[in-house]
C-alpha cells in the first residue's frame, strides 16, 4: 500500500513538474544571432565578443550570422518576420532608430516588431583620417577641408547609418562640405581608409582602435560627450573645436516580437552576465566602448529616445527620405 501511494504522489510530482521543465527547457538547439553588417565592423566584433559568454549561459552554442545590405535592413527583416522563439535574434544597431527618417519604405517597425532584450554596449565614433592626410587635429581638418568643398571624401558604413550621420552632423555645424561614399559596412569602409583610398572617416571605436593604436590611422577626436575608455588622449571633437557636438552609437540583442516573456528574461540574463563577465568588459573598455546591460524596459525607452534624436538630426542635415 505504502508503495502505491509513493507511486502516485511520484506520478503527481513529475505531472507538476512537466511545464516547468519545458519552460526551463529553451534553449535545445543553437541560437542564431544575426549580424546585420559585414564581419570586422562594430557591431561584429561586439557580437563575437558577448557569444562565448551567452552560449555558456545558455547551454547552447549561439551563432554569428552576417546578413549585411540595405543599411542594415536585410539583417532586421530576417529576425523580425522569424519565429518568436528565441533561436533568431538581433544583433541591433543605432541605424534601428535611424532608418524610420532615412527610408520610405523599411520592412518593419522597429518600435512593434522586435522584443528588446538589453542594451549592450553604447561606443562613441571617431573622426579618423588617413596618416597622409596634413590634418593633425580637428581645427587643422576643418581647415584642410573648408577651402574644397566637396573635393575631399568621406566613408562611412552605409547611408543612414551612425558613422553616416556623425560626419553629417559634423558638417553641419562646422559648415563643411564633403563628398560622402558608403560602404557596406564599417570593416569594408575603414580597410579602404587604410589603404588610402579614401582620406577620413567616423567609424566606431571597436572598429578603429587597433588601427589607432598601430598607428595605420590618425585619430583627431571622439563623439561622445566625454572621452572613450582606453582612449582618454584623444580628445572629443566638443572640446577640440566644435562645441555642443555629440553623437554616440550602440548595440543591443532582439528577438522578434511575441517571443515569450520568459525567454526574453533568460535571454536578458544571460547578455547581463555575458557583459558583467571581466574578460568581455575589459576587451570592450580597452577598444573604447562601454557595457551596458540594461533591462528590457530600459532598453524599449531607450531605442524610441534615440528614433526621435536622429529625426531630428536627419531633418537638420537636410537628408531626404530614399
Amino acid at each position: 500500500m505504502n508503495k502505491i501511494k509513493y507511486l502516485c504522489l511520484s506520478l503527481l510530482l513529475a505531472a507538476i513538474a512537466l511545464p516547468v521543465q519545458a519552460q526551463g527547457g529553451y534553449p535545445t538547439r543553437a541560437v542564431r544571432l544575426v549580424v546585420p553588417s559585414s564581419p570586422g565592423g562594430g557591431t561584429d566584433i561586439s557580437a563575437r565578443i558577448i557569444a562565448p559568454q551567452l552560449s555558456q549561459f545558455l547551454g547552447q552554442q549561439v551563432v554569428i550570422e552576417n546578413r549585411a545590405g540595405a543599411g542594415t535592413m536585410i539583417g532586421g527583416e530576417v529576425v523580425a518576420r522569424a519565429a518568436p522563439d528565441g533561436y533568431t535574434l538581433l544583433m541591433g544597431i543605432s541605424t534601428l532608430a535611424i532608418n524610420p527618417s532615412m527610408y520610405k519604405k523599411v520592412p518593419y517597425d522597429a518600435l512593434k516588431d522586435f522584443a528588446p532584450v538589453s542594451l549592450a554596449v553604447t561606443l562613441s565614433n571617431v573622426l579618423v583620417v588617413h596618416p597622409s592626410l596634413p590634418a593633425r587635429n580637428v581645427k587643422e581638418f576643418v581647415a584642410l577641408v573648408k577651402p574644397r568643398p566637396g573635393q575631399i571624401n568621406f566613408a562611412s558604413a552605409g547611408v543612414g547609418t551612425s558613422p553616416h550621420l556623425s560626419m553629417e552632423l559634423f558638417l553641419v555645424m562646422t559648415g563643411l562640405k564633403m563628398l560622402h561614399v558608403p560602404y557596406k559596412g564599417s570593416g569594408p569602409g575603414v580597410t579602404d581608409l587604410i589603404a588610402g583610398h579614401v582620406p577620413a572617416m567616423m567609424p566606431n571605436m571597436l572598429s578603429a582602435q587597433p588601427h589607432i593604436k598601430s598607428g595605420r590611422l590618425r585619430a583627431l577626436g571622439v563623439t561622445g560627450a566625454k572621452r572613450a575608455p582606453g582612449a582618454e588622449d584623444i580628445p572629443t571633437i566638443a572640446e577640440a573645436g566644435v562645441p555642443g557636438y555629440e553623437a554616440v552609437q550602440w548595440y543591443g540583442v532582439l528577438a522578434p516580437a511575441g517571443t515569450p516573456r520568459d525567454i526574453v528574461t533568460k535571454l536578458h540574463a544571460g547578455t547581463a552576465r555575458a557583459l558583467q563577465n571581466p574578460e568581455v568588459r575589459q576587451r570592450l573598455l580597452g577598444d573604447g566602448a562601454e557595457p551596458v546591460g540594461g533591462t528590457p524596459e530600459e532598453f524599449a525607452v531607450y531605442l524610441r529616445s534615440e528614433t526621435a534624436k536622429w529625426a531630428k538630426v536627419i531633418r537638420a542635415a537636410g537628408i531626404k527620405p530614399e
